[in-house]
């Protein structure tokens, strides 16, 4: 466990915080960007709607495979360096993504942004473990996810007025000099530890590399942070990504009007969600896994009375389910601070790489197998997915509910066997 240090003062700590802050919610801006482009991109390559999602799935594989390499650069050259770079390279791929007029450019330009933001979440929060108390850790913790998702509400009416206005490319070329003006702030503002500007680990040798991760890996508490990672955030990611949408227009017959509507009560649920998880898991951090158990039982229940209700569920029905599902995030959000008391510091960042592939590794199982149900349960090549059809797809759901929440029983039981709880506490006091 690492050890307690003086906390810095408040006031630099909150400075270090919100440049780091406004990275990470610029980085999600760009990673939604598409979302409100699907359209003139579809005009603009002259592609098909599977080309188009191809965008989104690369970018997503590219994010949670870079998780791991970069918590191992992290640990070895600082979030300071490795947050500017991301910044950096963010900014310069969506502007190659602005000035793409082929597919094949335009793949390979998302293929860097999905890089660019991956190299953004972990860094912030190795920031927040370093600048400020244990007590507050948590709290700071649940905040910086929900805040950061506010990026995907921010890139819907702004790149819609900037696409319709002033054009594909001046739109990407203006939103990505947005990073360039973060890089030269976070320049000045950002220090690795209040006691030096930049921090540097050893070096990187494949022996180091891989003893660093196995050792990050042997702990219950890393596999239990990554199992409730994997376990809280799929369904929401999984509305919020793809399915959401057609689920809610074609498998519950909400006008575009009402499903757009609902998405951004998800996103607004999680946000006002997580400052309120985050002092519960700062009061009682004996009782993390449990509090996960009941925000997982919960999104089960709520999906299975949507999916079980004959014919539509009715709209106030569909607001709990967007509500529920949202709490996910923030319930997410506490494989980290699972992570952190579980791991010393020189290998807090690869551990907390780790456990954020789970949640994006289990979206992408689900995103897949919604997409190989629904095709399954639609007569002939068409698109018309049926609510019948949808629910068979969501159903795919309770497979990954059952394997999370097993691996959590599990490993909640061996991480509160080697650690000790009365530490626990007096540490994070």
């Amino acid at each position: 466990m690492p050890a307690p240090v003086a906390a810095p003062p408040l006031r630099a700590a909150l400075a270090v915080w919100t440049v780091g802050l406004l990275i990470y919610l610029l980085a999600v801006f760009h990673r939604s960007s598409l979302a409100v482009a699907g359209l003139d991109a579809t005009e603009r390559f002259g592609i098909s709607a599977a080309q188009l999602a191809t965008f989104t799935m690369l970018q997503l594989l590219v994010y949670a495979g870079m998780q791991i390499p970069t918590g191992l650069l992290v640990d070895r050259f600082g979030p300071r360096r490795v947050l500017l770079s991301g910044v950096l390279l963010l900014s310069a791929a969506q502007a190659a993504f602005g000035l793409a007029d082929t597919y094949g450019l335009a793949l390979l330009a998302r293929f860097f942004v999905g890089m660019g933001d991956a190299l953004t979440f972990v860094c912030v929060l190795r920031l927040v473990a370093s600048w400020f108390s244990p007590r507050r850790i948590p709290l700071v913790t649940q905040l910086t996810g929900p805040l950061g998702q506010l990026g995907a509400i921010g890139a819907a009416l702004p790149m819609t007025w900037a696409l319709s206005t002033v054009g594909w490319t001046t739109a990407y070329l203006a939103t990505a000099s947005l990073g360039l003006v973060l890089g030269v702030v976070g320049l000045v503002v950002l220090r690795d530890s209040p006691a030096q500007r930049s921090l540097s680990g050893a070096a990187l040798s494949l022996s180091a590399v891989r003893a660093s991760l196995a050792a990050s890996w042997a702990h219950p508490g890393t596999r239990l942070g990554f199992w409730v990672h994997f376990t809280t955030q799929f369904s929401s990611t999984m509305l919020a990504l793809l399915w959401g949408y057609p689920f809610l227009v074609r498998g519950e017959g909400r006008t575009p009007t009402e499903a757009g509507t609902l998405l951004t009560v998800m996103v607004l649920a999680l946000a006002a969600a997580g400052p309120l998880v985050g002092w519960m898991v700062g009061r009682h951090p004996w009782h993390r896994s449990t509090l996960v158990i009941s925000i997982v039982v919960s999104i089960v229940a709520v999906w299975t009375v949507v999916l079980l209700w004959p014919g539509e569920a009715p709209l106030w029905m569909l607001v709990v389910l967007v509500v529920v599902a949202g709490i996910g995030g923030p319930g997410s959000m506490v494989g980290f601070d699972l992570g952190r008391t579980s791991n010393p510091a020189d290998r807090l960042a690869s551990a907390t790489g780790m456990i954020n592939v789970g949640g994006f590794l289990a979206s992408l199982l689900l995103v897949v197998a919604i997409g190989l149900v629904l095709d399954w349960r639609t007569p002939g090549p068409s698109t018309a997915y049926t609510p019948e059809a949808f629910r068979w797809a969501m159903s795919t759901q309770y497979v990954l509910w059952a394997v999370g929440l097993t691996q959590i029983l599990r490993y909640r039981a061996k991480a509160r066997r080697v650690i000790d709880r009365d530490a626990l506490y007096a540490h994070l006091r």
